[in-house]
């Protein structure tokens, strides 16, 4: 078992070395807290992909899973892009594949294509949008009213942006393992238990809609990134988390003195807690695993990206 110095120990080692090499490491806000305190810059999928667009640096380590390691590739072409896992997927981006959005398409001439940013380079590339939760809705809202939507792959978020836009989409039929495990009856025990605090729901939970009707004024639909600002500024003392637990470390950091707690303790995605500090340190040290975009994938997959980057 690692003690507090061998984590200050290997962070400082990470330190070096991302100087040494000239990189700047990106990671997400489900991350564990060790790699979190290390990283350069800490955010959601948003953040996360304009850092990447951004940064100046000769190198990029994205402590994420592998779909954003892709974006910051196709973003990035000149950049080197490394993950400290290969096997840190998504279960929501594995939802659909390149030929089954092609046949979709093929159902639906001349709708456009909005996918969430949680999709593979080849799904992206076969999309006129992209999207996540921070500004889903300002995406389908910038779409012509009287063109049909066709959106992937998360069916809560997809439901939500129903709700909030008022536009009647197509939706796939995917989703999160993690957030649509969080369900109606979490959200209604912290309800009968926690009268007293504000609850932050993350809109890719099973529970969003069903929260959407709670009109106590305590319940706010959020990105992940959104949670963080909310709480930095609201009066109130207590919330209640509705989404992967690791943001509560974030939370916690940003907002001290508050305190946070996770509606579900079940909310771990496996897949995002498979970077630990120690592969990070080797990715940095074995210049370990590089992510590529075949180009011609990059290309189309990037005009896509952009325009979720460049919508507010």
């Amino acid at each position: 078992m690692s003690t507090l110095l061998d984590t200050t120990r290997m962070q400082e080692e990470v330190r070096a070395l991302a100087r040494e090499r000239g990189a700047v490491v990106l990671a997400h806000n489900y991350q564990v807290p060790e790699v979190q305190d290390v990283a350069d810059y800490v955010g959601d999928s948003l953040g996360l992909s304009r850092e990447a667009a951004a940064t100046d640096a000769e190198a990029i380590v994205f402590c994420g899973v592998h779909f954003m390691a892709e974006t910051a590739a196709i973003l990035s072409p000149e950049k080197t892009v490394l993950i400290p896992d290969l096997d840190a997927g998504c279960s929501l981006a594995a939802s659909i594949t390149g030929d089954q959005l092609r046949a979709w398409k093929a159902d639906n001439p001349g709708a456009v294509v909005v996918s969430y940013v949680n999709t593979t380079a080849e799904v992206k590339a076969e999309s006129d949008y992209c999207c996540t939760s921070g500004n889903a809705q300002a995406v389908i809202e910038a779409i012509p009213v009287d063109r049909d939507i066709l959106f992937l792959p998360d069916m809560f978020l997809g439901m939500w942006l129903e709700r909030v836009t008022g536009r009647k989409l197509r939706i796939w039929l995917g989703e999160c393992h993690v957030h649509a495990g969080i369900r109606p009856q979490d959200i209604d025990r912290w309800q009968r238990e926690a009268p007293d605090a504000e609850l932050l729901v993350h809109p890719e939970c099973g529970c969003a809609s069903q929260c959407m009707a709670f009109a106590n004024g305590r319940t706010h639909i959020l990105s992940t990134e959104k949670m963080v600002s909310f709480a930095k500024q609201s009066p109130k003392q207590r919330f209640l988390v509705a989404t992967e637990t690791g943001i509560l470390h974030r939370l916690h950091k940003e907002a001290p003195g508050k305190h946070f707690e996770a509606v579900s303790e079940r909310a771990v995605c496996r897949y995002m807690k498979m970077i630990t500090l120690e592969k990070l340190r080797d990715s940095l040290r074995d210049w370990k695993h590089v992510v590529t975009v075949e180009p011609e994938i990059a290309a189309r997959a990037r005009a896509a990206i952009e325009r979720m980057v460049a919508i507010a």
